[in-house]
């Protein structure tokens, strides 16, 4: 075990830049998790944990042979953790290599299209993963996975559940492949009501929290549902709205 007392230590440098830059953990290949929970995650479902940095006053779980391990002093782990208020353990763990599967033999999938918040990501991994979807798949202009604020509103799920990241055009040739077809959650012509649709097989598509899906991608949806709400309200939070979907998939099961 190591001990750092310097902010401008080397690993804290790299800390901080992990926690804030999306193409510096590309070229890295690192992400931060933030907290005690999310480092017994990634121990538990085989993450690959590279370091620990932690406080004295926090216990930690048996770290696998290999990982090292950091103490440092509180006013250092509030330098270097991207949390307002740091728990006491940080880990660095290695971006998994993830590409598009050529078929999709799962039942039930998550699209999102630019959905921006990283707690509204992180949300509806964690929710997907509760209800037992297949996969989630991000369209560009959503937020980074690997964002501290995503990783933390998955509650571990960022470990054990696919994650994949695609265009439009890509999600298409994979869906028509795996004859799976798309809803997505729009007002158009042939909207139906979510407690209407067979879930059995399909993709569930959930749109920006300020616009809703993008025209292209409506237009690549085989159906559009709407979920009944209060004529006074306009529309959900993405996170919200797609547990609703996904609780109404699974309770169809």
């Amino acid at each position: 075990m190591e001990t750092i007392t310097s902010r401008t230590n080397p690993l804290c440098t790299h800390l901080r830049k992990l926690s804030s830059s999306a193409s510096y953990r590309r070229e890295c290949g690192e992400f931060v998790c933030d907290s005690p929970k999310l480092l017994e995650e990634a121990l538990l479902w085989q993450g690959a944990v590279h370091t620990v940095i932690s406080t004295d006053s926090i216990p930690l779980p048996t770290l696998p042979a290999g990982v090292r391990h950091v103490r440092v002093p509180a006013d250092v782990m509030r330098a270097v953790s991207p949390a307002q208020t740091p728990q006491g353990a940080l880990a660095v763990c290695g971006i998994p290599e993830r590409t598009l599967p050529e078929i999709l033999d799962g039942r039930r999938y998550v699209v999102l299209d630019g959905v921006q918040d990283p707690g509204n990501v992180g949300t509806i991994l964690r929710t997907a993963d509760a209800f037992q979807a297949d996969g989630v798949f991000l369209l560009p202009g959503c937020a980074d996975l690997y964002n501290p604020k995503t990783v933390r509103a998955t509650m571990g799920a960022v470990f054990r559940f696919p994650v994949w990241s695609c265009t439009p055009e890509q999600l298409r040739e994979l869906l028509s492949r795996s004859g799976l077809p798309l809803y997505g959650t729009a007002l158009r012509q042939d909207t139906v009501d979510v407690r209407a649709v067979d879930y059995s097989r399909c993709a569930l598509a959930i749109g920006s929290e300020g616009k809703g899906l993008s025209q292209q991608m409506l237009e690549f949806c085989d159906r559009t549902v709407r979920i009944p709400m209060s004529p006074h309200c306009e529309s959900l939070n993405a996170a919200a709205a797609a547990a609703v979907v996904l609780w109404e998939a699974a309770r169809t099961d």
